[in-house]
């Protein structure tokens, strides 16, 4: 039977990840030479980052108070790279959307490309903490 705690911990931080590798596609079928969507995208963004910090750090609590602190060093070390990359990334759709509102006609090309790399990010990322569920499940055992 699995651990309740490492069960909860694991939907809390799945969850926010499935829904933006779901969610972010969308903006690949509108371009994003039209403000409006560019400020939805990085809202979209901003959101997935700070959703992902807080899961990760509930992650963490609920491995720590697990007596699992390897784990929860991990999930720490997420939540602390996804602050970091949430600073990144929108300091940099930022000077892309500004640049694009200047008229800068290669911005909405570099704003597509920081698109698909948020989404590969968040791809790898996933795929790199579903591999790690057989590990943390059968730690638990």
């Amino acid at each position: 039977m699995p651990d309740p705690i490492v069960l909860f911990a694991m939907i809390v931080v799945l969850l926010p990840m499935g829904y933006f590798l779901l969610a972010a596609p969308a903006f690949l079928l509108v371009s994003l030479d039209i403000r409006a969507v560019a400020l939805l995208m990085r809202a979209m963004f901003n959101g997935y980052f700070l959703t992902m910090i807080w899961a990760d750090v509930i992650g963490t609590l609920a491995f720590a108070l697990d007596s699992r602190l390897l784990v929860a060093v991990a999930f720490g070390l997420i939540a602390a790279l996804a602050a970091a990359a949430r600073r990144w990334f929108l300091v940099r759709l930022d000077a892309q959307i500004r640049a694009r509102d200047a008229g800068d006609a290669g911005a909405a090309h570099q704003l597509r490309r920081l698109h698909w790399g948020g989404m590969l990010s968040n791809a790898l990322e996933l795929a790199a903490i579903v591999a790690s569920i057989p590990y943390i499940a059968v730690a638990t055992t």
